[in-house]
């Protein structure tokens, strides 16, 4: 069953370069990705929603996500509220509408 999970984060003034690059190719590397899109809330905030093949795929893939987010995590600014640098939630499709 199709799953997507969503990242929101708060990148630092001038590092937007950096943040986007480290996500150029993570359809290699993130086994199970069927699909990413990266969107732009204004003031440094970003958000990513990924489709995957299943919640079972979208977990295997973790680590490589993990390594990931690694790469840029400088370029970061925290959330607040105890969030730290990101914002995820994850789950399974429920309704799908055109």
């Amino acid at each position: 069953m199709t799953a997507f999970n969503v990242v929101r984060f708060k990148v630092k003034p001038g590092m937007a370069e950096v943040f986007l690059g480290a996500h150029r190719d993570i359809a290699q590397s993130w086994s199970g990705l069927r699909h990413a899109n990266i969107i732009e809330a204004g003031e440094g905030r970003y958000c990513i929603i990924a489709e995957w093949e299943s919640m079972e795929a979208l977990a295997a893939s973790r680590p490589q996500m993990v390594a990931t987010l690694d790469s840029f995590r400088e370029t970061l600014e925290d959330l607040g509220g105890g969030l730290g640098v990101t914002d995820p939630i994850a789950g399974l499709v429920v309704l799908s509408v055109k």
